[in-house]
């Protein structure tokens, strides 16, 4: 037996259970996952590093980082300081130079809502030329969507109808 049809938005026929957001903020979602990928891209890799510059606690990082190498989003690279024994850099992987952009909407929201009188405290610059970096949505077919109401959901090819329990 089917679920009647829903009254209300048309989201609410479709099933959540392989939603690609929530598998996303699974490895996401947590507070301190955006402040060791900051680290990261900007040139902080080494543990001590990160915990002394982030102010993240040492359990709290261990297993961050340790969450994002399972996932794929970091990978491990050895070293070995003289007379030490061998640690570990943090580097991106493809997977994880694609929150790139996430990282630059996070921040230009963080400027716009959140930034003290004097302005962000970092920019992100196009080497290139040397303009600010920003995010920017766009449709497959190149227009630059900048009205809040010019993108509507829609079912994808992997949708399943919403069952419910």
């Amino acid at each position: 037996m089917s679920s009647p049809a829903p009254t209300g938005p048309a989201a609410l026929a479709w099933s959540t259970d392989n939603c690609t957001v929530g598998r996303a903020m699974e490895v996401l979602g947590e507070r301190w996952t955006f402040v060791v990928l900051r680290e990261v891209f900007n040139g902080v890799r080494r543990f001590d590093d990160m915990r002394r510059h982030s102010g993240i606690p040492r359990q709290v990082l261990t297993n961050r980082l340790a969450l994002l190498v399972e996932a794929g989003v970091l990978r491990r690279e050895p070293y070995r300081e003289p007379g030490q024994r061998e640690r570990h850099e943090y580097r991106p992987t493809d997977k994880g130079f694609d929150l790139y952009p996430v990282l630059v909407a996070v921040r230009a929201w963080g400027d716009r809502y959140l930034a003290d009188a004097e302005g962000s405290p970092v920019e992100f610059e196009h080497v290139g030329c040397g303009e600010q970096v920003d995010a920017v949505l766009r449709c497959r077919a190149g227009h630059e969507v900048t009205g809040r109401r010019d993108v509507a959901t829609r079912p994808g090819p992997g949708v399943r109808p919403f069952v419910e329990a």
